[in-house]
């Protein structure tokens, strides 16, 4: 069907079929600590948490919220209603309308994989989604903030990242990784998390963006209140584009639910798709 993963079209259906909040286990579980309205329902616009230190608490389950309209003019998936795949291409958020700096070769290999419906995508072979995709998917992921180590678990493959605050610094000439090495420090009530150490095998986006081994990327997090969040997410990779680029995501807390465990197991219907 028009070429795209099986994934794709799983995803799609899990929007169709279900609300949100239906893809966590402990559903409709009253979490202690929630604001609440006077109906019971959970409060988003309250005040952001504090952890012990004094710094906004950014635990808890969030999904990214796409633009409302992709560059193609399309509607988002902000209404979980349309099959618009265009709003997954990080160009979409970047400010004012500016492309993102492909250098030549990097340009390439991304119209392939645009001309190719994203059937190489690593994900459609059960590896992992890269920074910042693991995040911009439909898909939810939990930050644990504890002192000295934030933890980020995505729901999709079971995966996780490790962000050290302890004051350790990079390593030095690290092993490749899917995920890289991230460390984090606090800047005011933005977290930061400056990542290296990166292999070339995921894609920045589920559109196909590359990177190299060259990859360097800055996030910083601020939570606004209680159940919003911005990211805008620095890339640098001198080997695949001409400057550094940002982009900014925002995300919504998905209270009162839990993740659900999700398992790629063995997906072999890739080598069955059709190419353009």
């Amino acid at each position: 069907m028009l070429g795209w993963p099986t994934e794709v079209f799983v995803k799609l259906l899990a929007l169709i079929v279900f609300s949100a909040n239906a893809w966590g286990q402990w559903i409709n579980y009253p979490v202690p600590g929630t604001p609440r309205m006077k109906n019971g329902k959970p409060n988003l616009t309250a005040r952001a948490p504090k952890s012990g230190d004094g710094k906004p608490d950014l635990s808890g389950i969030w999904e990214s919220i796409p633009p409302e309209k992709s560059k193609t003019g399309h509607e988002s998936f902000a209404d979980n209603s349309t099959d618009d795949l265009n709003v997954f291409d990080l160009e979409n958020f970047m400010a004012d309308g500016a492309p993102i700096p492909l250098k030549p070769e990097a340009a390439v290999l991304f119209q392939k994989r645009m001309q190719e419906g994203g059937a190489d995508k690593p994900s459609g072979r059960c590896l992992p989604h890269g920074i910042p995709d693991a995040m911009l998917i439909p898909a939810d992921f939990k930050i644990v903030q504890n002192p000295g180590l934030t933890i980020i678990l995505y729901e999709e493959f079971n995966h996780y990242r490790q962000v050290f605050t302890d004051g350790r610094p990079q390593p030095h000439d690290p092993n490749p990784a899917w995920f890289g090495y991230s460390i984090g420090k606090w800047d005011g009530d933005v977290f930061v998390i400056d990542t290296v150490g990166f292999n070339d095998r995921t894609w920045l986006d589920d559109h196909g963006h590359p990177h190299t081994e060259a990859l360097h990327t800055i996030e910083r997090f601020r939570r606004q209140d209680f159940g919003h969040m911005d990211l805008q997410v620095t890339i640098d990779d001198p080997t695949a584009y001409t400057a550094p680029w940002k982009a900014t995501i925002h995300f919504r807390l998905l209270p009162d639910t839990e993740l659900i465990e999700s398992i790629c197991e063995n997906e072999k219907d890739a080598q069955h798709e059709v190419r353009k």
